[in-house]
């Protein structure tokens, strides 16, 4: 049985919906969101390299955080390869607010030129 494009969108539509829904449920794969303040905050070292490239930008890190607020784990979900390195090691070292559990947070690290 052939579907029009009607109906194919309501499928997808659907889909979409139903599988965003069980993403967002805890256990399966979601990890939640708060804003921790960050206690403890080191800048990121502007790369020589990005300086001579003329390079600036924002890197966008997924940081995984424990209930005592250090960091366990950082992991770059955007920006450009040559910054990543630098936000990551400067994140790294950030000290959060404690929490009754372990978070996740999105961070962006932003880099002009000197």
């Amino acid at each position: 049985m052939l579907f029009g494009l009607k109906e194919k969108v309501v499928w997808l539509t659907s889909l979409t919906l139903t599988l965003g829904a069980l993403a967002s449920e805890p256990g399966i794969g979601a990890q939640e969101q708060t804003k921790r303040k960050v206690v403890k905050k080191v800048q990121a070292v502007y790369p020589a390299v990005a300086n001579r490239l003329n390079l600036t930008g924002t890197v966008k890190l997924l940081v995984q955080i424990t209930p005592d607020g250090k960091v366990k784990s950082v992991h770059a979900t955007g920006g450009n390869a040559v910054l990543v390195s630098a936000a990551e090691n400067a994140v790294k070292q950030w000290i959060f607010e404690p929490a009754q559990k372990e978070t996740s947070e999105t961070v962006e690290v932003k880099f002009a030129r000197p």
